[in-house]
């Protein structure tokens, strides 16, 4: 529980910092954060935390907000957030290993993916990475259906063998895509029970290479 009471003394330190450590009283803090005195007794001693005024403050003196709430120092919240890798992730489009798919769009969100459980992943080194969902079950047992895919779309040259989702006009495929001689765009399953489709080259768009994947978050 954040206690007030701690927060005030906390303030009094950053305050007589910049006063050649002359000693603070509470109501030199009330005034600091704009708070009447008789309202600012109140509050701390029902513990009511006036927070848009303190982080008002951490955000006027540069000072974190998580040490003055949490005693966290800048440093261990820099090594916690190094822990995850952050991802665009499109919650609302799912790329067909089946039929077609929705095309992508602006709606996303950031997700963020412990670096452990990424680390091992061939290609995974992109920052600007994007995360869409698996329908169907034509790519298993490589991809299985609902999971979720990690996608590099700087990588784009389908001559290097690999999984690629695809934009066509009946939406968005994972598939491993060969380019023929004769110029057509072969669309393989690695599910035998499903053909491959054959489409030409102005059919279909690369959006990127598939570097990895996991089946839940």
């Amino acid at each position: 529980m954040v206690d007030f009471s701690e927060i005030i003394e906390k303030i009094k330190d950053v305050i007589s910092s910049h006063k050649d450590s002359k000693k603070i009283f509470d109501k030199d803090v009330a005034d600091i954060l704009g708070i009447p005195q008789a309202s600012f007794a109140t509050m701390k001693k029902r513990n009511s935390i006036p927070y848009q005024e303190l982080l008002e403050f951490c955000a006027t003196k540069k000072i974190s907000a998580n040490w003055l709430f949490f005693d966290q120092a800048v440093d261990m919240l820099k090594e916690e957030t190094d822990k995850f890798f952050q991802i665009r992730y499109f919650a609302d489009i799912r790329a067909s290993a089946g039929g077609g798919a929705e095309v992508f769009g602006e709606d996303y969100e950031m997700l963020n993916v412990d670096r452990a459980i990424i680390a091992n992943m061939v290609g995974f080194n992109n920052k600007n990475l994007e995360a869409i969902h698996v329908d169907g079950e034509s790519m298993e047992p490589t991809l299985s259906d609902g999971s979720i895919i990690f996608i590099d779309r700087e990588q784009t040259n389908i001559s290097k063998d690999g999984i690629f989702v695809a934009s066509t006009t009946a939406g968005l495929f994972i598939k491993r895509i060969r380019q023929r001689a004769d110029g057509m765009v072969e669309l393989i399953s690695d599910n035998k029970a499903y053909s491959p489709e054959v489409l030409t080259s102005d059919e279909v768009a690369i959006v990127g290479k598939v570097v990895g994947n996991i089946e839940s978050l």
